[in-house]
């Protein structure tokens, strides 16, 4: 595909201020908000509209390759969090 076919989108963050993390690097709050919302989802349900505000913050902070390594962890056992407490 060359640049020309390329088509841009425009893109919003929506991760609000969470004052935990007032520097430039973002990399702890992905990470923050990634076990959030799993913790929140085994906790309320995926329905509890609460929980939102942690998937649309680490979907905008978190590469996706890093979502998908977790996620792959999450599946076979060996993600360094307990998210069910």
């Amino acid at each position: 595909m060359s640049d020309e076919e390329r088509e841009t989108k425009p893109f919003k963050f929506v991760t609000g201020f969470d004052a935990r993390f007032p520097n430039m690097n973002q990399t702890k709050h992905c990470w923050q908000n990634y076990v959030d919302y799993h913790k929140c989802i085994l906790a309320k349900g995926e329905d509890f509209a609460p929980c939102r505000q942690f998937l649309l913050a680490y979907r905008s902070l978190c590469p996706s390759a890093w979502c998908e390594r977790w996620d792959d962890q999450r599946e076979n056992g060996t993600f360094p969090v307990r998210l069910d407490q």
